[in-house]
């Protein structure tokens, strides 16, 4: 569980990198990024940004250079910004989560639509035998307890 001041501070440097991002990051080889997440160590030494890249592998890559090469502009304006004694450390990962959704999409839509074929199937479909099988019909003298047979007869 992280502390309110690390979500803070994780928060704010989510908000200065997309914007450094978008306003003074330059660089030719810089695709379209997303921030999707900041994550801060507990003491605050280092921050983990997580990134997406619109477009083909070749501009992941590209981005992936040009975000390593900014690094060091981003972490100053990070430390400017904050007004902390300590300045995070920056380190950018490529987000695999929305690859790792879209591929749970395409597996959940093709289950729907294997479950759509077997109630396809279904419709007008038969018992094999009786509704339940295993359904046994009760005599009716099993209404007598073993006391009152014996009584009887």
């Amino acid at each position: 569980m992280t502390s309110p001041r690390v979500r803070k501070i994780a928060d704010r440097i989510h908000v200065i990198v997309a914007e450094m991002l978008e306003r003074r990051i330059k660089d030719p080889r810089l695709g379209f990024v997303t921030v999707t997440d900041v994550r801060v160590t507990g003491d605050t030494q280092q921050a983990t940004i997580f990134y997406t890249v619109f477009g083909e592998e070749s501009s992941l890559e590209s981005s992936a250079a040009a975000l390593e090469s900014a690094k060091g502009l981003i972490r100053s304006e990070v430390g400017k910004q904050l007004g902390t004694r300590h300045v995070p450390t920056l380190e950018f990962i490529h987000d695999a989560l929305p690859e790792t959704a879209r591929h749970l999409d395409e597996v959940l839509a093709k289950a729907k639509a294997q479950d759509e074929a077997v109630a396809a199937q279904r419709v007008g479909a038969a018992y094999a035998s009786d509704e339940d099988p295993y359904r046994k019909p009760r005599p009716e003298d099993d209404d007598l307890t073993d006391d009152e047979a014996d009584v009887e007869e």
